[in-house]
């Protein structure tokens, strides 16, 4: 009896030893302070406004900067968006004018200290086909989780066009966009950020708008 309270006492020893590991927890990057309140994105009322070729992140919702940005080192699992319910032919004009059905996918990004603005693509997942989702919030599981490191932002890459913007806030709320200076109110060329490791000037700021989509990350313990 002896031995075994000896045992008991030295194993309970061994396990106030260790040190207490902090558990992982699940974050949902894009919803904090003031972006905590869900935005309804722009259609079918107009004006019916749609992100188009291009990447974006939001920089400001009212008093909440940076949004976006990671806080936590860990893997990002998933992503979300709220997408409008354009009408047929709402559809068919973005369709014919923005280079073909609606898709989007989410990047990471880190910022660069020179040029002004500027972010590298780190890393990126597989664009999705939006239409059959329109008028819902969808969920997009990740094949391959993304690890993310502190300070790193998530963006949202649409490579054609996508209901998922919001109108009709303050100055206070805005998002940037991977676009130079004469680009800034044409969305005619292409400005999407796909080529990993390179770095792009977000050099556009739209205010009064914000993009409606989180990610899910799963900190690292």
């Amino acid at each position: 009896m002896r031995r075994i309270c000896t045992i008991a006492l030295l194993a309970l020893a061994a396990a106030m030893a260790i040190p207490a590991v902090a558990p992982a927890t699940l974050v949902e990057v894009g919803t904090v302070g003031a972006a905590k309140t869900p935005a309804v994105p722009s259609c079918p009322a107009s004006p019916c406004l749609a992100v188009s070729r291009t990447t974006g992140f939001q920089i400001k919702v009212g008093a909440t900067k940076n949004p976006m940005t990671i806080t936590h080192e860990g893997s990002i699992v998933a992503w979300t968006v709220t997408l409008a319910k354009p009408t047929s032919a709402q559809i068919k004009y973005f369709n014919s004018s923005e280079g073909g059905p609606a898709e989007a996918g989410i990047a990471v990004l880190a910022p660069q200290k020179k040029p002004n603005l500027s972010y590298k693509l780190i890393a990126s997942g597989p664009t999705v086909k939006l239409e059959k989702y329109f008028g819902q919030t969808a969920q997009f599981p990740l094949p391959t989780s993304i690890p993310v490191k502190k300070g790193e932002l998530i963006a949202l890459t649409v490579p054609t066009w996508a209901p998922a913007l919001a109108l009709n806030f303050g100055n206070d709320t805005s998002w940037r966009a991977s676009r130079s200076k004469a680009q800034c109110t044409s969305t005619s060329t292409q400005t999407a950020h796909t080529q990993i490791g390179s770095a792009v000037q977000y050099y556009c700021l739209y205010q009064t708008a914000r993009l409606t989509y989180s990610a899910t990350l799963i900190s690292t313990p």
